[in-house]
């Protein structure tokens, strides 16, 4: 089967805003190569007790970062990729604007179009997830990659499939490390928008009496099926069909929404409605130059304020009734 590979090339300063702009317009499944996170996993191999490193994966090192997305070739598929070309050339003009502050430069980002075919790329993107601590206690792994846990570690057994959500992005570190602090033993939570299940496993893990993971994606509620299974939490977590402005009947002491800047505004109101008293909402997703825009949207649906965490280009709201 073919499929259309794009490869949108940047500076390292213009990955979050590329992948932040796809996000906005509805594609999710982005595979980002970056030169210095070569150099990175140099620097922490110990941790994960490499005894070898292929020699392609070191010449990544002398490419420039890109950004890469892949879509089938039919008619769907070429209708999201001139989409996409209208976002980048949007975010082309904000950058031109100075939007993301002066001197910022994101690179050219040039968009590269080509079709391939599909036995290439099905699991390309695996090599690039890793076993990662995040916070103070989760780990997020492959399935595929053996891990020594230490004492006092949790660790999340993932495979994303086709859902968003590998623990490695900073909008989902955000709300991991949000939920070690703002849990409490017994609380029940609610994820929104669970995608491949990683909060709801995290909420599991974390000492909840009861999670609800909910998902207007049947394909992500499939795999965030299939991830609470494999780490054994089905008996707390469970993950399910439901759309939070048709209503879902549940009372939760955490929501955890991770989603994007628009989504957390659009449903600020309908989280009020399934919060017990003195419940938290943690809310991620959000770029830090729309931070005040939906802190001030959350504040309107009858939230204060906690916290405001950021991590890079992103940021976390934690908010209570």
């Amino acid at each position: 089967m073919k499929y259309i590979q794009i490869d949108i090339h940047a500076k390292r300063e213009g990955i979050e805003p590329v992948i932040s702009a796809l996000l906005e317009v509805g594609i999710t499944d982005t595979v980002v190569e970056d030169p210095a996170d070569i150099a990175d996993l140099l620097e922490k191999k110990n941790e994960y007790d490499w005894d070898y490193i292929d020699e392609s994966v070191l010449k990544l090192q002398e490419e420039t970062p890109k950004v890469t997305v892949f879509l089938e070739d039919d008619e769907e598929g070429r209708k999201k990729m001139e989409t996409l070309m209208v976002a980048i050339e949007a975010l082309k003009i904000k950058a031109e604007a100075g939007i993301f502050g002066e001197g910022v430069d994101l690179g050219p980002l040039d968009v590269e179009v080509s079709v391939e075919d599909d036995s290439q790329w099905k699991d390309n993107w695996k090599e690039y997830f890793r076993p990662k601590k995040v916070g103070r206690s989760i780990v997020v792994k492959p399935t595929w990659y053996d891990y020594d846990r230490k004492p006092g570690e949790l660790v999340i057994e993932l495979d994303p499939g086709m859902a968003f959500g590998t623990g490695t992005h900073e909008t989902t570190s955000l709300c991991l490390r949000l939920m070690e602090d703002y849990m409490e033993p017994g609380d029940k939570v609610l994820d929104v928008g669970c995608g491949s299940g990683i909060l709801s496993i995290a909420g599991a893990l974390l000492g909840a009496s009861e999670v609800v993971g909910v998902e207007i994606d049947p394909v992500a509620v499939d795999v965030a099926k299939q991830n609470i299974s494999l780490n054994g939490v089905g008996h707390v977590a469970i993950a399910k069909y439901g759309d939070l402005t048709k209503g879902v009947d549940y009372k939760a002491d955490v929501v955890v929404a991770n989603l994007m800047a628009d989504l957390v505004m659009m449903l600020s109101p309908d989280v009020v409605k399934v919060m017990k008293p003195d419940a938290k909402f943690i809310s991620s997703g959000i770029l830090v130059e729309k931070r005040d825009q939906v802190a001030e949207a959350i504040v309107n649906s009858g939230f204060q304020i906690i916290e405001i965490r950021e991590d890079g280009m992103w940021c976390a709201i934690v908010a209570e009734l």
